[in-house]
């Protein structure tokens, strides 16, 4: 009894601290502490500026060719590919009506890896769980926002055309951040001092900042509209794609970190990017709300349960 005790705290000293900062960011929110302003401009200031530098100084400070882990990456993207398909085939069964697939299926796969799962990450390892997850974001995020674009060009039907996804990716400020760091990652060159203060300084205002942002952002009266739709996006979102991964992850012979920042990354609920992709392209954003408010609350849930099997059966 007292182990299992024991990995039930360890599954909430993950999933605790997001969950606290979550509650700040709707009690602020609902006090009138931070309002509409606050949470658009906190939220470009993570995605264009501390996120960037967070992941900056963590890969830039990495020997890539001690820290990568090539199978972890391609059990991710590989995964990622068989769970978007999979999703495919079950909103041309099960999603009415046909333009609101997309969106769906984006709901259903695309993980709020930059924010809620490094947060869940750095809880459970460090630095260490920092400096792995990074890397898996680099080329799982990339792949996220192609995939993200041709569902919803398809459901919606509008063809942005390869050159826009291309633009997307390219000005895409986490990618740029991932893509400048890995020059001095591979060659092993030390940052100046002085950047490396500068950019923690940043990298140290992101997770609070960001899932502040997160909880005040949570709109819980969209709820009551499209319900059938988001739930089919959350349950993909909280069960199959994670444990799916996670189950082929522990097939290859994952164990320990590796397969721990699998199951927390895929773990992360929707990303809230996607909301903004959705109403750009002029889809159901109320749907796209729906999910993220479901899956945010539902990942607490989830990822505690998880962490705890996992922990049970030795297998992180």
């Amino acid at each position: 009894m007292s182990d299992f005790l024991q990995t039930l705290a360890f599954s909430f000293s993950i999933t605790g601290p997001i969950f606290v900062v979550l509650a700040l960011g709707v009690l602020l929110s609902k006090r009138g502490l931070i309002n509409d302003n606050f949470i658009d401009i906190g939220s470009r200031l993570v995605f264009n500026i501390t996120l960037p530098s967070l992941l900056f100084i963590s890969i830039a400070q990495t020997s890539i060719e001690n820290a990568a882990n090539l199978t972890l990456i391609g059990v991710g993207l590989i995964g990622t590919l068989v769970m978007f398909l999979l999703l495919e085939l079950i909103s041309a069964r099960w999603v009415d009506p046909a333009s609101e697939r997309g969106v769906v299926v984006q709901g259903g796969f695309r993980s709020n890896m930059g924010i809620i799962g490094l947060a869940y990450c750095v809880n459970a390892y460090g630095n260490e769980g920092l400096i792995a997850a990074s890397l898996y974001l680099a080329l799982v995020t990339i792949l996220f926002n192609v995939l993200s674009v041709i569902t919803l060009s398809r459901s919606l039907n509008r063809d942005g055309g390869i050159g826009s996804t291309l633009k997307g990716i390219a000005s895409n400020p986490l990618i740029i951040g991932i893509l400048l760091a890995l020059p001095f990652a591979w060659a092993n060159v030390t940052l100046p001092a002085i950047v490396i203060r500068t950019g923690e300084y940043f990298a140290h205002m992101t997770l609070p900042l960001a899932l502040i942002c997160t909880g005040a952002s949570l709109n819980f009266r969209a709820l009551r509209h499209g319900l059938n739709n988001a739930l089919i996006a959350s349950v993909s979102k909280l069960l199959i794609v994670p444990f799916g991964l996670t189950a082929a992850g522990a097939l290859i012979g994952f164990r320990g970190l590796d397969l721990g920042v699998l199951f927390l990354m895929a773990s992360a609920p929707t990303a809230a990017a996607s909301y903004v992709m959705v109403r750009s392209m002029g889809g159901n954003a109320a749907l796209a709300a729906n999910i993220i408010v479901i899956t945010t609350l539902g990942s607490l849930l989830t990822t505690s349960a998880g962490v705890t099997l996992l922990r049970h059966f030795g297998l992180i």
